[in-house]
């Protein structure tokens, strides 16, 4: 934490505040900023957070970066083919970090609010203890059937990627991008020798497509699911998607026959 010592000092001092006011800024006591500054203790994620929203700079630039460096020069965007950006978050009452769950509903709003803490403070949010505590995860309601066996409103729960490049082919992601908005898909990476990645449904009547990673805003990686429906056993995918086709026929039947 040598590095975060430093920057929250050079950042305080860049910016003419006293430790007083950056303590009241981020709303803590004043004491904590001096021993953060002087090495005595570590600040909470949250704090970490709070800093770099203040102070406009990535949360991966105030932990790694000399930023008292005169000649550092801040990442244009992109590491690895991720966008490096404060991820607003919320935490409980034990500063640990909630699960924010994004309904099917709130999709098209979350490509607006995605980095508003208050567009996220509003997002029902819940733990799974079983995940663990490595990473910040997020939750998105999924619709539709692109996806069997996974029926539409199951729950996917995602931990954030920061290095996309690093993917490796058939994972699991929900993927948030300007084009598509919020879509599940199997991602195939094609970051560094094309700048894309190609999507692939599990559901094969839908086809496999290329998407730019200048339209992508966040990646995460599945990690659980949850779903009030059951998987039907003994069915395979191919018959389950041909159930789906048949009755996406007799829907046509009925609308064409009103």
């Amino acid at each position: 934490m040598e590095k975060v010592t430093s920057n929250i000092r050079h950042l305080r001092k860049h910016a003419g505040y006293t430790q007083a006011q950056l303590a009241e800024k981020l709303e803590i006591k004043r004491s904590l900023v001096g021993a953060y500054e002087e090495g005595r203790a570590e600040p909470k994620l949250s704090t970490l957070v709070n800093v770099a929203r203040l102070f406009e700079v990535s949360l991966d630039e105030l932990i790694t970066a000399d930023l008292s460096d005169p000649t550092y020069k801040p990442d244009a965007g992109q590491t690895g083919g991720g966008k490096l950006r404060v991820l607003a978050i919320t935490v409980d009452q034990d500063d640990r970090e909630n699960i924010e769950l994004v309904p099917h509903k709130a999709s098209a709003g979350y490509l607006n609010g995605y980095a508003d803490p208050e567009f996220i403070e509003e997002l029902p949010r819940f733990r799974l203890p079983t995940l663990g505590s490595g990473g910040t995860y997020r939750a998105f309601e999924i619709s539709g059937d692109s996806m069997l066996p996974l029926a539409s409103g199951t729950v996917i729960v995602g931990r954030y990627v920061e290095d996309w490049s690093a993917l490796k082919d058939g994972t699991p992601c929900i993927i948030v991008s300007g084009k598509e908005g919020v879509v599940f898909k199997r991602v195939f990476n094609k970051v560094k020798e094309a700048a894309t990645l190609r999507l692939h449904s599990d559901n094969p009547l839908y086809v496999p497509y290329e998407l730019s990673v200048d339209d992508v805003v966040e990646i995460w990686e599945a990690k659980s699911y949850i779903s009030s429906t059951f998987p039907i056993a003994d069915i395979s995918l191919d018959k389950l998607s041909s159930i789906v086709l048949d009755l996406q026929k007799e829907m046509l039947k009925l609308k064409k026959a009103e």
